[in-house]
């Protein structure tokens, strides 16, 4: 049998990244540029900045991509990329990358879910869970429950109502006047702080459900910080404690209402040490088994992409022709099940 290589794309925010996977090896090479520099004078991304920025990294990554595993342009059988959710420019930089390759080369593209991709992330470690599993995704743009009962089946069993934590964490950064990307440096700070110094609200925990909502967090961050300028690090503090705490309530809450015994924790949020901490303490509690993606994979990267396009592409799920289609809004429940 030959051997089925996948490239996979990720452009959809402010990260150029590019995998390729083989059916015989796994994840054989991986490069990631982030454009953290460029959107650092903003206090944020720059769409069209993000969206030029892709043009010039997306194929002299794939050229190092292929040269790190030794193979040629020819030896891909087929093409993953980012079709959304995300930024409308990016996700057509990657689309247009991809489904130009796949045209010349005469083999097939599929467009991913970047949500799939970090859910399914977990499966490029070593120790993997087995399905059904409980998933927690939590990035800058999304933070949701998600009931995995295998790939491509998927129920959303709760989402934020506002705020993605990630973007608490960002804002909440922004108020204290903490460096862009916000969520790594409020973390830093918080390891400065003294917990119990000041008390947060733990949103949405006191009525039923599985959503959540950080925008009321960020707000009494903005309120403490006004009246205690001087205690930057017991606020990030309280507000990492708070943020973290919320979301293990909920994953406990998750667990418990659907009889699993599995988290998987994805996504930039998920790499927060305090959250794993939690986390952790939690499944020792309830007897559940909690897995998470390395650090380098839990931000944007191209890895998790090669690998979901491979799980589709392998059972013949292709893109259709070749229109340049990206879905900068796409609920995980829409997508064909494996």
């Amino acid at each position: 049998m030959t051997n089925f290589i996948t490239l996979g794309i990720e452009s959809s925010c402010d990260e150029t990244g590019i995998g390729l996977y083989s059916q015989q090896d796994g994840l054989i090479a991986h490069q990631l540029f982030s454009q953290v520099e460029i959107h650092q004078e903003y206090g944020g991304v720059v769409p069209e900045l993000a969206s030029r920025d892709h043009i010039q990294r997306v194929l002299p990554l794939i050229k190092a991509v292929l040269e790190d595993a030794k193979i040629k342009l020819t030896d891909i059988s087929a093409v993953a990329y980012t079709a959304g959710p995300g930024l409308a420019g990016a996700l057509l930089v990657g689309s247009a990358v991809a489904k130009s390759l796949a045209w010349s080369l005469k083999i097939p593209a599929l467009g991913v879910h970047h949500m799939e991709g970090h859910l399914l992330a977990v499966l490029l470690e070593d120790k993997q869970p087995e399905f059904p599993f409980v998933a927690l995704l939590v990035s800058g743009g999304h933070t949701m429950l998600v009931d995995v009962e295998a790939i491509g089946q998927y129920k959303i069993l709760g989402e934020s109502l506002d705020d993605a934590v990630g973007e608490a964490f960002d804002k909440t950064a922004k108020i204290l006047g903490l460096g862009y990307p916000g969520g790594p440096a409020l973390a830093a700070l918080a390891e400065q702080g003294k917990e119990g110094v000041f008390k947060f609200p733990r949103p949405m925990i006191d009525r039923p459900g599985l959503d959540f909502s950080f925008s009321g967090l960020k707000t009494f961050a903005r309120n403490t910080f006004a009246k205690h300028p001087e205690q930057k690090a017991d606020i990030a503090k309280a507000f990492e404690v708070a943020a973290t705490q919320t979301l293990m309530i909920k994953c406990r809450r998750a667990l418990e209402q659907t009889g699993r015994k599995t988290l998987v924790a994805a996504g930039g949020v998920s790499a927060n040490k305090a959250l794993r901490d939690e986390l952790d303490t939690m499944g020792k509690k309830v007897d559940a088994q909690v897995f998470y993606p390395r650090q380098d994979f839990c931000t944007d990267n191209g890895a998790m992409i090669a690998l979901a396009g491979h799980l589709r592409l392998i059972k013949g799920q292709v893109s259709k022709g070749n229109e340049i289609v990206v879905k900068p809004r796409w609920s995980l429940e829409e997508l064909q099940a494996v």
